[in-house]
């Protein structure tokens, strides 16, 4: 998976020379603030405004940034809850565009989902439109908008909700690392092109900066003998993370939120594609004053260092590491039952993109010839189908409380995150190789040319998305709907 193609459009961005290779001296890398206030024992409520606004992400001699954000913060404010509390958000629109949220991951009802003639109405600017709905997982999600989204997440609107569990692991401290890339101009400008034919039909708007937390990271202070909890989250439109924590072996607890065996990540890479998240146990092993570096390898040929590991020189915290780390508890999902002989078996083509060998695909209801697509900006297909628009036929229509086995084919020559809204399911296979630890996701990461098998219950009804989470994707058509009813 080191070796996933992907493009850098041309322009006069900042270059990964001077970028990408040389992170040092920016600003530390801190904790994000909380913006929470529950106005009552059972009910959290938030307010968050999506608005213009600047960000210091380079530093230095570097301008600050024009953004688009929430409430001012870059990424949005972190909203912090525990599992089984009811949420009520207010979102105000300050944009000069409509606009949604998006709660990614959290399996709601269909109306609170986000998704502009599904689920609502889009919020116009200058409206207020309120969120409200009981959280039943624990674990790290994220919000993001889905009017315009590459575009929108592109120049900044994305957060992160954690849901709390009742009782998490014992660890020392907990940290979160959003993880995102910014395709910027030499004065630190966010350049323009978005939509640009050659993202949408290769891998997507990669940009030349790397950031965590919204800013050029440096250095990620510990203390040996110390166990942390990080949470990652990978907001970028497009890019992939391959992620090695060079002297150490973190242990993955949670995977889109949810619970997994603990284990050290396959080839010690923690892998995150768009809209994914992991959560890590790292013990803090080294000797005081030593440094390490947490490489990107996901591109062998640009490998970087994305941060650097850097223990201080107080003595340990604990001369014995904490003991075994426990799994966390489950979620309250429904198991699939594989042994039905009535489960229902599907299967989801993805064809198109550059270098593809897709003749042509239905769009609008009329069968278009790839040129005749290209003149629409259409270039990916899910099942024979481009989409148009989210208010489009289900490709699938699933009984409410059903068991569905997704068999997933990317016939293309890239990556595909491929995000399931409103449910969780679990991945069985990738490249007809079983899964080891059968993990819950909300996201699975299709290589090139390659296959996923996948399962879940339809509990939750609806029309819900199903969509490659590399945004311009979207935009190129790789979106299709599956019902439950």
């Amino acid at each position: 998976m080191k070796n996933f193609s992907h493009d850098i459009a041309p322009g006069d961005g900042l270059s990964r020379r001077t970028v990408l290779g040389g992170m040092a001296g920016s600003a530390f890398l801190c904790a994000l603030p909380l913006a929470a206030s529950a106005k009552a024992s059972n009910v959290r409520e938030f307010s968050l405004k999506a608005q213009p606004g600047t960000a210091t992400i380079l530093g230095g001699k570097w301008a600050d940034t024009k953004v688009w954000n929430y409430s001012g913060q870059t990424p949005g404010p972190v909203l912090r809850v525990t599992q089984g509390d009811r949420v009520r958000i207010h979102v105000e629109n300050g944009l000069d565009q409509p606009t949604t949220i998006h709660w990614h991951g959290l399996r709601i009802p269909i109306n609170m989902d986000g998704v502009p003639d599904i689920s609502q109405a889009p919020i116009q600017p200058g409206e207020t439109f309120t969120y409200e709905f009981v959280v039943p997982d624990a674990g790290t999600f994220w919000y993001h908008p889905h009017v315009n989204t590459s575009e929108q997440i592109a120049r900044g609107l994305n957060g992160i909700l954690i849901v709390e569990e009742k009782s998490p692991p014992t660890v020392d401290r907990e940290e979160l690392w959003v993880i995102d890339d910014w395709r910027l101009n030499q004065d630190a400008t966010i350049q323009e092109n978005f939509g640009h034919g050659m993202d949408i039909s290769h891998g997507g708007r990669q940009g030349n900066l790397v950031t965590i937390n919204g800013k050029v990271p440096d250095i990620f202070s510990v203390r040996s003998g110390e166990r942390i909890r990080l949470r990652l989250a990978n907001v970028a439109n497009a890019r992939l993370f391959g992620l090695r924590f060079e002297g150490h072996e973190p242990q993955v607890i949670a995977i889109d939120g949810h619970p997994v065996l603990p284990h050290v990540p396959q080839n010690g890479q923690l892998i995150l594609a768009p809209g994914q998240r992991v959560d890590i146990i790292l013990d803090c092993t080294a000797k005081p004053g030593t440094a390490f570096k947490v490489m990107d390898e996901i591109y062998a040929d640009q490998a970087y260092a994305l941060i650097d590991i850097a223990y201080s020189k107080d003595k340990p915290v604990r001369t014995k590491l904490l003991g075994k780390i426990k799994p966390l508890a489950d979620n309250p999902l429904s198991e699939p039952n594989l042994a039905d002989p009535n489960r229902n078996k599907y299967e989801v083509i993805i064809d198109g993109g550059a270098m593809g060998s897709m003749q042509g695909a239905d769009f609008k209801g009329q069968y278009l010839t790839i040129n005749e697509l290209i003149k629409h900006r259409r270039i990916w297909a899910i099942n024979g189908v481009a989409a148009d628009t989210t208010a489009m036929a289900p490709m699938y229509t699933v009984k409410r409380g059903s068991t569905n086995v997704f068999s997933i084919k990317n016939d293309t020559v890239f990556p595909h995150p491929m995000h399931l809204h409103g449910h969780a399911f679990r991945i069985l296979s990738i490249n007809g190789q079983a899964e080891l630890y059968r993990p819950w996701a909300d996201t699975v990461l299709l290589p090139p040319q390659g296959s996923a098998k996948i399962a879940f219950v339809a509990d939750n009804p609806g029309d819900w998305l199903f969509h490659c989470h590399i945004l311009e994707h979207v935009d190129g058509g790789m979106l299709s709907v599956i019902r439950v009813r």
